[in-house]
This record gives C-alpha cells, sequence and structure tokens, in this order.
C-alpha cells in the first residue's frame, strides 16, 4: 500500500472524482442520489469541504482510487468542534487499508482545527461502511428510520460519531 498517495484534490482530478461518486449513486446505497451528477458537482464538493480538506488517493502509477473531506457539521461556530466526514473508496481498492490510512488524514486534519468529534451519516443497507466504522471506533448515534428510498427499497440513516484526541 506503500504505493498509493493520498494528496490533496486537485483541479485534474475533477472528473475521476465526479466519476467514482456517480460509481456509487449508480451501484450502491453509499451515495443517497439515485441520478447520476454532472461535472459541476465537483465544484459543489470543494465548496462544502471545510478550510480544504479535500483529499485523492493516488494509485501507483496514476489515476485515483477514491477520495474523502471533511464538511461542517452546522455552518455556525457553536459547531466548530464537530465535523462530519465524507469518503468514497472504490470497491477494487477496498479492503487494504486505504479507507484506514484516508480516516487517518481526515483525522489529524480535523485534529489541526480544533474538532473533538467525527460524525458520518450512513446507509442503513451499507454494511460495508458501517463495519468500517465500527471497527474505527465510531459508535452509532442516531437513527433515522426509513427517510430514504432507493432501487425500490426504503433504507434508515444511521449517525455515527466518534470523539479524536485533543
Amino acid at each position: 500500500m506503500q504505493d498509493y498517495i493520498i494528496r490533496k484534490v486537485q483541479e485534474g482530478d475533477r472528473e475521476a472524482v465526479v466519476d467514482i461518486f456517480n460509481y456509487f449513486v449508480e451501484n450502491s446505497f453509499a451515495a443517497y442520489p439515485d441520478t447520476k451528477a454532472d461535472y459541476s458537482l465537483f465544484d459543489f464538493l470543494k465548496g462544502m469541504c471545510r478550510e480544504g480538506i479535500f483529499y485523492v488517493i493516488e494509485k501507483p502509477g496514476g489515476g485515483i482510487a477514491g477520495f474523502g473531506m471533511l464538511r461542517h457539521h452546522q455552518r455556525s461556530n457553536t459547531f466548530d468542534c464537530t465535523a462530519e466526514l465524507t469518503y468514497f473508496i472504490l470497491p477494487d481498492y477496498s479492503r487494504k487499508g486505504l479507507g484506514t490510512r484516508l480516516l487517518d488524514v481526515l483525522e489529524k486534519e480535523a485534529e489541526k482545527l480544533g474538532v473533538k468529534s467525527l460524525l458520518a451519516n450512513i446507509s442503513s443497507l451499507n454494511d460495508q461502511s458501517l463495519n468500517f466504522h465500527t471497527r474505527q471506533g465510531f459508535k452509532q448515534c442516531g437513527l433515522f428510520e426509513r427517510v430514504g428510498s432507493k432501487f425500490g427499497k426504503d433504507f434508515d440513516v444511521v449517525w455515527m460519531q466518534k470523539f479524536i484526541k485533543q
């Protein structure tokens, strides 16, 4: 895994990032939309990320295997100690430790901002993500029942939380 590089997102990553997101739109419950996004989604993601904390996982030899970002939970300084995580890693690159490495980078960046609490919201039908977050020390802190429907199935949104060192 040493050949994979986790680096800040660049403009040249636009298509790869949106294509990865769209893979999850079309094939999973990991991304909530049910229709593909156009490439302007990249600008939207950059705009919602907190303090430019937006990273990609670059594959050996080039190309992008996944991305992750930190964003505001609420846009009020009252909530500056809390941040939400968003990340997507293509299936061919999951279960290789890359998610753990990306999460570690995001956690370190969050700590620099004074963040004490990380949040993730996950579809109840995304067992892989629920299990990953549990292994990483997240605990379920909330559940919104039957708030989404995709591919003809209703799903809950599970909120998970992890307190990080300060």
